[in-house]
């Protein structure tokens, strides 16, 4: 009956290990999940016609895609179905919901060229994504390789809050909002660095001044929202080329591909 203690005499010493069973975490996902349904908010409130509504879906989306995944790191609750959820959320509030958005406000009344821009920002959006989780390992983590698809759809969505803000209709800026939406998709897919900001530590302590800076920057922001968080954006999808242009000159690298152990995830990428 104590065949334990005969075979095993210090098996007090014994210490079980138990698994930690797999499962979906549901604290990040659920920011994930606002955040699908900031950009399906968007499209139906397109469709109703109301476009400065469709616009405020997408920048909710932003917010809590920017969550996501540091209440995911924070919690230590990162899961490979996390990441496939984070993609799929991000091509539809990223990817199809400004597509549309910008069809139904003005790219329709151009005709096949409106849907031919529509239709490349969406796909530029799903080739941004797609590279962007095969190049993970790869890329410098303090930069971006192209510009990430919600600053791409900040861009498109803030350009149509904007000027319907100030009560222009789509048919006005139609041409505008095509070239728009050929820069903000085809920005995407180059090979030029955008900051990422992935090296500010949120843990870390930080000067009295700082905070006051962000308060400014809060109040400043509720000044006219729709105007002020559309010239962020802009000046953030034009700081890239600077700085493309900035390494060029300086003689420094300007592609933000790291290492590599795989010799096949690198090919082709240091154009």
């Amino acid at each position: 009956m104590d065949d334990v203690n005969t075979s095993n005499p210090n098996h007090d010493d014994i210490v079980v290990v138990k698994k930690r069973r797999k499962g979906i975490y549901i604290l990040p996902n659920l920011f994930t999940l606002a955040a699908l349904f900031g950009g399906f908010y968007a499209i139906v409130m397109a469709i109703n016609g109301r476009f400065d509504l469709a616009a405020v879906g997408i920048f909710c989306a932003m917010v809590l895609d920017s969550l996501d995944g540091r209440v995911a790191r924070m919690t230590n609750t990162q899961s490979a179905f996390g990441e496939q959820m984070d993609s799929l959320s991000d091509m539809v509030s990223f990817g199809a919901a400004p597509a549309l958005i910008a069809y139904v406000w003005a790219l329709k009344g151009l005709g096949r060229w409106g849907w031919i821009a529509a239709f490349v920002y969406c796909a530029c959006a799903a080739l941004r994504l797609a590279r962007f989780n095969v190049n993970t390992a790869v890329v410098d983590k303090r930069y971006f390789q192209g510009l990430p698809s919600p600053a791409a759809a900040a861009l498109v969505a803030g350009f149509i809050w904007v000027m319907t803000d100030l009560g222009f209709n789509g048919v006005q800026w139609a041409w505008p909002m095509f070239a728009v939406s050929l820069y903000a998709g085809l920005t995407m897919v180059t090979n030029v660095p955008f900051y990422s900001f992935k090296d500010v530590q949120m843990k870390r302590s930080v000067p009295f001044a700082v905070i006051v800076l962000i308060a400014i920057g809060i109040a400043v922001i509720n000044i006219d929202p729709p105007i002020v968080m559309f010239a962020l954006f802009v000046v953030y999808g034009l700081s890239g080329y600077a700085l493309y242009f900035w390494r060029k000159t300086q003689g420094i690298p300007t592609s933000v591909i790291s290492t590599s152990t795989e010799e096949p995830d690198e090919r082709g990428l240091h154009k």
